[in-house]
Formats: structure tokens, C-alpha cells, sequence
């Protein structure tokens, strides 16, 4: 698996409204050290933060294998590190968020993402 990242000149801050929850970290530690690698690595995040509790959003476009422009997310919120992707949905022209049939190989794709993401930043993020 391949991820190429998505600037903040390029991102359409739209959709992130299409992604889900696939995995979250609860490590204050984590979120530092992920920020801190992610920023190293990629400069500024995708996205401005959104409030707060936000401070970072990287945003990534998944090459390979899948469905075009499935993207990830790794942001955090608050004391959290979270994982999200579009993966396994899409949008209708109403702006409704559909399941697909992939939807139910989420798991084996956040598990892929997770490894990928781990090796990329060299970080150790165990999916509990």
C-alpha cells in the first residue's frame, strides 16, 4: 500500500465530511510523537484545525488496489489519535453518505492502513 499525501493547497475541506471512524488511540504520548513525525515528514497539515482540541490533519490519498480517491485521515482530538477513511462509502449527489459492499472489509483495510501508517512515521501503533 501506497499513501501520497495531500497538501492543504490541494485538499476540498468537503471530504472529510465523508469519512468514518476507523480506529482511535487513547495516548496523549501517541498524538505527540504522531504530530510531531507527521509535521517532520509532511511540513503543514492538510487541513486547518477545527477547533480547539484539533491541532493537526493530515490527510492522505490511498494508491493501489481500491476504489479511487480513498482517502485517510490521521488527526488528533483532544487526548486521542484517530484514524478515518471513505473507505467502503460514498457520497450520493444529495449529499448523503452511502455504505458500499466494501464497507464490511473496513477492518482488514485500518489494519492495513495502521501497519502502512507504522512503518512510514516508524512509530508503534498497535491495533488493540
Amino acid at each position: 500500500m501506497q499513501l501520497d499525501f495531500v497538501s492543504v493547497e490541494e485538499f476540498y475541506f468537503a471530504l472529510t465530511l465523508d469519512t468514518r471512524l476507523l480506529y482511535e488511540w487513547h495516548d496523549p504520548a501517541l498524538v505527540e510523537q504522531v504530530g510531531s513525525k507527521l509535521k517532520a515528514c509532511y511540513g503543514e497539515p492538510s487541513t486547518v484545525a477545527a477547533a480547539r482540541q484539533n491541532t493537526f490533519n493530515y490527510v492522505f490519498r490511498v494508491v493501489g488496489d481500491l476504489p479511487t480517491n480513498t482517502l485517510i485521515e490521521l488527526l488528533d482530538w483532544g487526548e486521542h489519535l484517530r484514524l478515518n477513511s471513505n473507505y467502503g462509502l460514498e457520497r450520493t449527489p444529495g449529499g448523503k453518505v452511502n455504505r458500499l459492499p466494501a464497507y464490511e472489509q473496513r477492518p482488514q483495510f485500518a489494519a492495513a492502513v495502521v501497519s502502512t501508517l507504522a512503518q512510514l512515521l516508524q512509530v508503534s501503533l498497535v491495533a488493540e
